[in-house]
C-alpha cells in the first residue's frame, strides 16, 4: 500500500460493511481540530488539561490517538476551547 487511499479501498475490498475506517477518519478529524484550536489560543495541554479537571497525560494520549475519549471527557475538552460536537444523520 502506497497511500491512505490504498489502504482504505483494501480494508473495504476485505470487508465492505466496515466502518471502522470512517470511524477512525472521524476521529481523528475531531482530535486535529481539538489540538487546532489548543495552538491557536495559545494553550499547553497541561492549562487545557487544569481547565477540564483531568490529567495532562490524558490531554496528551487523546491527542496522540492513543485512546478514544469517553463523550463525557470529550466535551470537557471542547467546553474551554469554545468548540462544540454537532451531530448529523447520515445520507
Amino acid at each position: 500500500m502506497k497511500t491512505w487511499n490504498d489502504y482504505k479501498d483494501y480494508v473495504q475490498s476485505q470487508d465492505p460493511k466496515s466502518t471502522d475506517i470512517e470511524d477512525t477518519e472521524n476521529l481523528a478529524a475531531i482530535i486535529s481540530t481539538i489540538i487546532k484550536q489548543r495552538t491557536t489560543l495559545g494553550m499547553t495541554q497541561r492549562e487545557l488539561a487544569a481547565l477540564c479537571g483531568i490529567p495532562q497525560s490524558s490531554v496528551a494520549r487523546i491527542e496522540s490517538l492513543k485512546t478514544t475519549p469517553n463523550l463525557n471527557t470529550l466535551l470537557k475538552i471542547l467546553r474551554p476551547l469554545g468548540l462544540t460536537l454537532t451531530v448529523s444523520a447520515t445520507k
